[in-house]
């Protein structure tokens, strides 16, 4: 099971992102659009794992939610990873983001998980180009240049797995499980 730990945007920040996207996916429906409800920010990929590394993170993760204040964040602007991968970036408190994906690797480190260390570039994957459509993504990317979504708090930390679907690049995602972040009710 690949495995990762990850924060979502409330469906509001979501829903606000995706009526800025509308041009976007008109222009360009043969971009491989990521599914708004799988939209997520990836804190630590701790790539394939055995099924039975999640009752040892269960415990771990909800502590550290526990005793974790929300980081306020917000979508903002758009942006590409090697002319092929669409995203929208993050702003707000980005020390705090950080010092949660630090202490997210220290807690996955802790319960005896090895993974490839992978510096956190705050962004949300939004959709991929097969070769030949770069120019899509650059000027999808430059359709974002002017978004600036409004701050949300972040609810909870998620764990989740995920697992290639049919079809070529198709992946599926699903929520193992949540925990809500200190101060939350």
């Amino acid at each position: 099971m690949r495995l990762f730990v990850a924060l979502a945007p409330p469906d509001d920040a979501k829903d606000e992102l995706a009526a800025a996207l509308q041009p976007a996916y008109e222009k360009y429906s043969h971009l491989r659009w990521n599914r708004i409800e799988d939209w997520h920010i990836t804190l630590a990929f701790l790539g394939e794992l055995p099924v039975a590394t999640v009752p040892l993170l269960r415990p771990a993760l909800a502590r550290l939610a526990a005793d974790h204040p929300s980081p306020g964040l917000r979508l903002n602007g758009g942006g590409h990873f090697d002319e092929r991968l669409l995203w929208s970036g993050i702003e707000g408190e980005l020390a705090g983001l950080h010092r949660l994906a630090d202490e997210v690797r220290d807690t996955a480190r802790a319960c005896g998980i090895a993974f490839q260390e992978r510096p956190l570039r705050p962004h949300l994957t939004l959709a991929r180009a097969k070769r030949g459509q770069e120019t899509d993504i650059l000027s999808a990317s430059a359709g974002l240049a002017d978004f600036t979504g409004r701050t949300w708090q972040a609810e909870r930390l998620h764990l989740v797995g995920s697992n290639i679907g049919r079809g070529p690049g198709v992946i599926r995602y699903r929520d193992i499980e949540a925990w809500r972040f200190a101060g939350e009710s």
